[in-house]
C-alpha cells in the first residue's frame, strides 16, 4: 500500500505529517533550550577539573561516597554496589570512577538501559520517514493482525509502554507467571517479538501505563520488517553508534534475529554517556540532526495513558515518557515530581539493578551510573540532589 493511499485512510485517526504531539492538560514540559556552545567528544570526552567548570571537588567528594559505599561484600550482595560513575558538565568529564574490575573501557550490561536507546533508533526510522507515530503496529508487523484489538495497537501505544496487552514484568513470579522471563529464557526466546505479540489484551490500547519489556521487543522486530535484515543488523551500528564514534559496542539479538532492545545492550560508561549528550543537544551531534526535530521534546513528556491509568503507589514512582522517565510529575493525577529534589528538567534512562544515563540539561550535565544493585539502596533522588547540590555556578 502507497503512503498516498495510507493517508487517506481514516483508520485510528492515521497522521500523514510529523507527529510529536505532547500529551495534553498535563504538566507544560518546555523545550529545551539552544545550547550556545557544545563540547563534541572528538573521538572522546576532554578531561577537566570540576572548578573549572563550576563545580565543587568538595560537594563531589560527597557524591563519590554515596556512590561507591559498600555495606556487606560480593556474597551477600548488600548496599550500593557501583560499578561505574561518569560525570560530565559543559561536554567534559568532572568525574570518573570505576569499581570491580570494570575500567573505561570494558562494557558494561545496560539491562533496560536498552530500551531507551531502542526508542533513538525508532526515531531514525522515523526521521527516515520509514514510519510515523500513530501508525497501527500491524501495518508493519503481521503478527499484530490477530484481532480487532491488537490491531489498535500504535507505534506510539508501544513507546508509551501503553501496548495495552497483558504482560507481567515481574522477575521474580517465576516463568509460569512472568512473560519477562518467559520471552528472555524460556518459551519465548526463540521469537521475542511474536512471542509479545500473541498476549492477550488487559486493556484498549492507550489507556494504560505498563511498563512491559514486550512493548520493547515487538518495535525492535517492526524495526527488522521495516528495514530488512541486512540494514536492520547494521541499523545501530550504521545510524547511531558509528556517528557518535562508539566503536566498541555489543547488542545481543534472539534466536529470530531481533535485537534484545529491552534488555541486552553492553556499552562503556563514556559511550553510554554520548547517547545522554545527543539528548542534551535535542538529537544533533556536532551538526548533524540524527533524531527527528520534536524527538527530545516527545521523549520528555508523560504517556497520555496517565490520564486514564488506575491509580497505585507505582505510578508515582517515576514518570515514564517515551521509553524514557522524566520528572514531571503529573498533577492532575496527584502524582508527585519523582526526584523532588533533582532539577525539574531532569529526564533519564534506568536499568535493571541500577543502572542509569540521567540527563539534567539546566545543569548542562550527563551522569552515567553503572551498578550491581540487589537492594532497594540507591535511592535516586539523594544521589541527584548531590550532583545538584555540587553545581556552584
Amino acid at each position: 500500500m502507497t503512503k498516498f493511499l495510507l493517508c487517506l485512510i481514516p483508520i485510528f485517526l492515521l497522521s500523514c505529517g510529523k507527529d510529536l504531539s505532547p500529551y495534553g492538560g498535563a504538566p507544560e514540559v518546555k523545550p529545551l533550550p539552544p545550547r550556545l556552545k557544545s563540547e563534541w567528544p572528538n573521538p572522546d570526552w576532554k578531561e577537566t577539573k570540576p572548578e573549572t567548570v563550576g563545580v565543587s571537588s568538595e560537594k563531589l567528594k560527597l557524591v563519590d561516597e554515596y556512590a561507591f559505599e559498600r555495606t556487606g561484600d560480593d556474597t551477600d550482595r548488600k548496599g550500593r554496589r557501583t560499578d561505574a560513575l561518569l560525570i560530565i558538565r559543559n561536554g567534559k568529564i568532572i568525574f570518573e570512577k570505576y569499581a570491580r574490575n570494570f575500567d573505561k573501557d570494558k562494557l558494561h550490561l545496560t539491562w533496560s538501559v536498552s530500551k531507551s536507546i531502542l526508542q533513538a533508533l525508532v526515531g531514525v526510522s522515523i526521521k527516515n520517514e520509514l514510519l510515523k507515530l500513530d501508525d497501527p503496529g500491524y501495518y508493519h508487523y503481521e503478527p499484530l493482525s490477530k484481532d480487532e484489538s491488537h490491531k489498535k495497537i500504535s507505534i506510539r501505544h508501544l513507546l508509551n509502554m501503553s501496548s495495552g496487552l497483558d504482560a507481567e514484568e515481574g522477575y521474580e513470579s517465576g516463568p509460569l507467571k512472568s512473560s519477562v522471563i518467559a520471552m528472555l529464557y524460556t518459551r519465548g526466546r526463540k521469537d521475542m517479538g511474536e512471542f509479545c505479540s500473541n498476549l492477550p489484551m488487559r486493556s484498549e490500547p492507550g489507556t494504560n501505563v505498563y511498563y512491559s519489556s514486550c512493548d520493547t521487543n515487538i518495535l525492535s522486530a517492526i524495526l527488522k520488517k521495516i528495514h530488512g535484515r541486512e540494514a536492520y543488523d547494521e541499523l545501530p551500528y550504521k545510524t547511531l553508534f558509528e556517528p557518535l564514534g562508539i566503536k566498541n559496542a555489543t547488542f545481543e539479538q534472539d534466536a529470530s534475529g531481533t535485537f534484545v532492545g529491552s534488555s541486552y545492550l553492553y556499552l562503556n560508561a563514556r559511550d553510554l554517556a554520548k547517547i545522554g549528550y545527543l539528548y542534551l543537544n535535542d538529537g544533533v551531534w556536532n551538526g548533524n540532526r540524527i533524531l527527528p526535530e520534536g524527538w527530545v521534546q516527545f521523549t520528555r513528556t508523560p504517556a497520555p495513558g496517565y490520564k486514564t491509568t488506575p491509580y497505585s503507589d507505582d505510578l508515582a514512582k517515576d514518570n515514564y515518557t517515551s521509553h524514557w522517565y522524566a520528572n514531571t510529575g503529573v498533577p492532575e493525577r496527584g502524582v508527585p515530581d519523582p526526584w523532588p529534589d533533582a532539577p525539574k528538567d531532569t529526564f533519564a534512562a534506568f536499568g535493571h539493578w541500577g543502572q542509569m544515563l540521567i540527563v539534567i540539561p539546566s545543569l548542562d550535565i550527563v551522569v552515567v551510573r553503572y551498578g550491581d544493585d540487589r537492594e532497594k539502596k540507591f535511592i535516586k533522588n539523594d544521589f541527584l540532589k548531590l550532583i545538584k547540590e555540587a553545581v556552584i555556578r
